[in-house]
C-alpha cells in the first residue's frame, strides 16, 4: 500500500486560488481607491474656477450702472446716431 502524502506547494499564492483573488481585487481596490483621489482633486480645482468666474461676474455686474440709472445701455435697440451738428463738419488739420 501507498501512502497518500499531501501536497505542500512551493508558493502559496500560486496554488490558492483565494489568494490570488484577494490579491487581485487589492489591485483594483488600490486603483479605484487612487481614481477617486484624482477625482476629488479635480473637483476641488473645478470648485475653484467656478468660485473664481462667479467673482468676476459679480464684479462686472457690480461696475454696470443701476436699472434706474438713465445712462443704461440698451443694448437690443437699435443704435442711435447722434444728433450733434458738429459732427457735419468737416476734420480740420492743425
Amino acid at each position: 500500500m501507498t501512502e497518500h502524502t499531501p501536497h505542500v506547494p512551493s508558493d502559496s499564492t500560486e496554488s490558492d486560488p483565494i489568494a490570488v483573488s484577494l490579491q487581485r481585487l487589492a489591485g483594483k481596490i488600490q486603483l479605484i481607491s487612487d481614481a477617486v483621489k484624482v477625482l476629488h482633486q479635480d473637483r476641488i480645482q473645478l470648485e475653484t474656477k467656478i468660485e473664481d468666474a462667479q467673482k468676476r461676474v459679480q464684479h462686472i455686474l457690480s461696475r454696470l450702472p443701476e436699472q434706474s440709472d438713465g445712462r443704461q445701455l440698451n443694448l437690443l435697440s437699435e443704435p442711435v446716431t447722434p444728433t450733434n451738428p458738429e459732427d457735419d463738419n468737416e476734420p480740420t488739420t492743425h
